[in-house]
């Protein structure tokens, strides 16, 4: 059976793998067919497409069978027996493809594979990750002051440099993706571990392409909780801090108290600040019980029974090469 850690011997004559994550995607499935082989045979390469079927309810795992059954030579789908999340699944396949060159891809075509080219190119001239930038149309006026916020808080406490780390669209070459499976947790996002391994990494504007617009608004609380996820599983600073915020806070209470309460014995004064200091430290301490929370509920992730591969369909050619 696979396994999300560990990789594959690497195919030295494959050239690229596209590992496409997904989950409950059936309306959007045979667009994604129709788009991405067609543009993958353009490129002159021998290329396999790894499908990684995140536990959906819907008929994706059919159709995924039903393509490879016409692309026999390229094609590799694994149907996990769980939902794991969309980081996992991408560990997955990543862990699965042995190409010498990785495009990662989502399959909800929130990224074009038309791009897919420019990321193979930008690889090609030395670069050992390519990340996608999504060119956003219709965001609220607000959105683009709170988006550079936290990519500068992101930046600071994570050291995850990247501009739009919700994005699919990725590049990767071979030494990478065995840095990003041998370092991180299984539940980061794995572009983000790549990252922070890349010696020479460059990021690129991406179009919508031909399929529905690309709007920033609506996905926003997956970006809050992906921005999250990366300060938990990163780094220490948010944990850290926070004790410092909560031992601060207990001496400034103790003091706050001491003074009221020497204050109500000499003057007669009310203790109605009081209640406005329990309230301020209270919601800090549940503030830290949250954050806390998050720590705990991500080791508890980590020693969780590994999920399994339930079905796995390999390639039938050792990987198609493309029209050149």
């Amino acid at each position: 059976m696979s396994d999300a850690n560990t990789p594959k011997t690497p195919t030295t004559d494959l050239a690229l793998s596209v590992v496409v994550p997904l989950c409950d995607d059936e309306p959007v499935l045979t667009e994604l067919f129709d788009r991405l082989y067609p543009v993958l045979d353009g490129l002159g390469l021998s290329f396999e497409v790894v499908f990684v079927d995140d536990g959906s309810r819907d008929r994706s795992s059919t159709l995924l069978r039903q393509q490879h059954k016409l692309r026999p030579d390229c094609t590799r789908v694994l149907v996990l027996r769980s939902r794991v999340g969309r980081a996992a699944a991408l560990r997955f396949g990543l862990a699965a493809c042995v190409g010498r060159r990785v495009i990662t891809l989502g399959g909800d075509l929130q990224a074009p594979p038309e791009e897919i080219p420019r990321l193979v190119a930008a690889l090609d001239q030395g670069r050992d990750l390519v990340a996608a930038v999504r060119r956003r149309q219709e965001d609220p006026p607000w959105y683009d002051p709170v988006r550079r916020a936290s990519l500068w808080l992101r930046a600071r406490v994570t050291g995850v440099g990247l501009s739009d780390p919700a994005a699919s669209l990725h590049g990767l070459d071979r030494d990478l993706v065995t840095a990003v499976l041998a370092a991180g947790p299984s539940q980061v996002w794995p572009p983000a571990l790549a990252w922070r391994q890349a010696l020479n990494p460059t990021e690129v504007g991406i179009g919508p392409g031909p399929g529905p617009t690309i709007r920033s608004d609506v996905p926003l609380h997956r970006q809050v909780a992906l921005d999250f996820d990366l300060l938990t599983g990163l780094s220490l600073a948010p944990l850290r801090a926070l004790s410092l915020a909560c031992v601060g806070a207990a001496l400034v209470a103790f003091g706050a108290a001491a003074v009221l309460l020497l204050g109500w014995l000499v003057l007669g004064a009310e203790l109605g600040l009081g209640v406005v200091l329990a309230l301020l430290f209270g919601g800090l301490l549940l503030f830290g019980m949250g954050l806390l929370g998050a720590y705990l509920g991500r080791l508890l992730d980590q020693g969780q029974v590994p999920c399994q591969v339930r079905e796995e369909l390999t390639p039938r050619g050792g990987g198609r090469r493309g029209r050149a």
